[in-house]
Order: structure tokens, then sequence, then C-alpha cells
């Protein structure tokens, strides 16, 4: 029937024609997939431990961002049994609701860093920064010493913190009217903290780049890497499986 329907000899030379119906069965592909979308009010399935980024994270998250860090790490495990056994548990979609842009990556020239936070100590990650092949003989990866000179200039965080609120990000405007005391206070381990760590759970606060008398651009970045994959129980997080 579909043969006597439509004439495919007549179709397939017909540039134009072919071009028209190829349009038409691509839009109503695209409306199969698109319009339900309509009718969902969140298409990522929240998970325990979410969080927005603290304003030190944020900075850091931004010069991970201006170096282009992204072009030779990802930041997606896929659910394949060889990269979650060299880098941890797959990537949950909810693991990147706050990440405007998300920093999947498309290569992979360094390892994934998804889940990079808690296996390397402070200083592991100063030195790796400052000469990459000091700790990793085979590393091919710039080195960015120059983060540990450059004073960190938070210019007013809140202005951040209220764009990332604009599109999503769960700031309150207590978190928004705290940020830039809140990201001097991470960085110093005297400071009183603990309303910082009320509003951002599992927050590190230390002095992360081993100068305690300086905030640096090597303090955010780090403070960035220490935060990655450590917010989410992701045993927790797995499917239950149904009884039967």
């Amino acid at each position: 029937m579909a043969t006597k329907f439509f004439d495919h000899k007549k179709i397939e030379r017909n540039v134009t024609l072919l071009a028209a119906l190829s349009l038409v069965v691509v839009a109503i592909g695209g409306i199969v997939e698109i319009a339900p979308l309509f009718w969902i009010d969140n298409t990522i399935e929240k998970v325990e431990g979410m969080r927005p980024y603290t304003p030190l994270e944020q900075a850091g998250r931004n010069i991970y961002v201006r170096e282009g860090c992204y072009n030779c790490h990802s930041q997606m495990i896929r659910p394949f049994r060889d990269e979650t056994e060299r880098y941890g548990h797959y990537s949950l979609a909810a693991e990147s609701m706050y990440d405007h842009p998300f920093q999947w990556g498309s290569k992979r020239t360094g390892p994934d860093l998804a889940r990079v936070g808690g296996r390397y100590s402070d200083e592991w990650h100063v030195q790796h920064m400052i000469d990459p092949r000091a700790v990793v003989p085979e590393s091919i990866m710039p080195p960015y010493a120059f983060l540990a000179r450059r004073d960190l200039k938070q210019g007013d965080m809140s202005r951040d913190l209220t764009a990332l609120s604009r599109v999503g990000v769960p700031y309150t405007k207590e978190d928004i009217a705290k940020a830039n005391d809140d990201l001097k206070a991470q960085a110093d381990p005297n400071a009183d903290t603990a309303d910082l760590l009320k509003r951002y759970p599992k927050a590190q606060v230390r002095d992360f780049d081993g100068d305690p008398n300086r905030l640096t651009e090597m303090d955010a970045l780090v403070a960035y890497l220490q935060m990655l994959g450590t917010l989410v129980d992701v045993e927790s997080a797995k499917p239950q499986e149904v009884q039967r």
C-alpha cells in the first residue's frame, strides 16, 4: 500500500519535494519529543545534598571556565564499567542542575573531574597547578603557577549570585547579601562560618593554597575542585529495586 501511495522515484528525484517531506517528518518527530515537556514541571529528579555553589566555589568555577579547563577535562562520568571503575559512580543529572553553563565537555585529554573532590590533598592540587609534571610525569597540561601569585579580584559576587538566581539557581536574598563576606570567610580558617555552613552544607572552610595571608585565585580554584562530586551520596541516590 505504501508503495502505491508514494511514488518513491518521483520523490527521490525531486530535491524540493524531498526536502519538504523531510521537513514535515522531522517536524512531527520534534513535536512528539518536545511537546510533552511543556506539561512537565521538572525534567530533573532532585537528589538530596545538591546545593548552589558557595561564592568562593563559584569564583573558582569562573576561573575554571576562564582558563578553558573544560577543553581537556570533562565532568560527566558515563554509566560504563570502564568509566565507573576509573572515575567513580556515573554522573547524575541533578549534579549539573545549577551549572550555567554545564561542564560536561566533549573530549578528555586529561581525566574526568566530576568526582575529583577529596581525591587529592590541597597541596597536591596547588603543586599540580604550579608544575603538573612534578606530580604527574606524563602530563601534558600547561602550568598555571600564576594563579598562586594573583590575588582574587572578587568584584561584587552578589552580582554573580543575582544573575544565577534569575536563571533558576535557588540563592536566597540572604545568600546574595552576604556573598562577598562568605567568599572571604570560606578561605579563612579563623572566621566564624557557622552561618555559612548552615546555608551551604558540606562547604569546606580552610586556607586552600597554603598562604593564609592572601586570598588568591588558587584558593578559589582549589575550593571548586575539592567540592566536585562530594555533595551527593550517590549510593543512597541509586534507584531502589522493585520488590516482586
